[in-house]
């Protein structure tokens, strides 16, 4: 059973870590992702991710299209750029540092 206080820490660690894990997908990606497929597949909530995609796109992270669709309304497709390929190495170090560093105090 989750507590209040579990819940909170679990939304923010998880705030902190939506954009990694948004970048990391993509740049496992050969091509576009459509926004919703990637909300599928990643242990968030869709609304959690939205707004995460306007921003990474707004830093230049990603790229964007809309695409029209004939079984209802358009559908909006996302791309790494050579930019966010830069800005997730560098996060991806941060997070090992961080990560090593939290379970060497968790294991003392």
């Amino acid at each position: 059973m989750i507590n209040s206080v579990t819940a909170k820490f679990r939304k923010d660690l998880n705030a902190g870590v939506v954009g990694l894990a948004v970048l990391a997908a993509l740049a496992a990606e050969d091509g576009d992702v459509y926004g919703y497929e990637l909300a599928k597949r990643a242990p968030f909530r869709p609304s959690s991710i939205y707004p995460v995609l306007r921003a990474l796109c707004a830093a230049g992270w990603l790229s964007s299209r809309v695409v029209p669709s004939y079984a209802g309304p358009a559908r909006r497709y996302y791309r790494i750029t050579a930019k966010g390929r830069e800005t997730l190495a560098a996060w991806r170090e941060t997070w090992l540092e961080t990560r090593n560093f939290v379970n060497e105090l968790l294991e003392r």
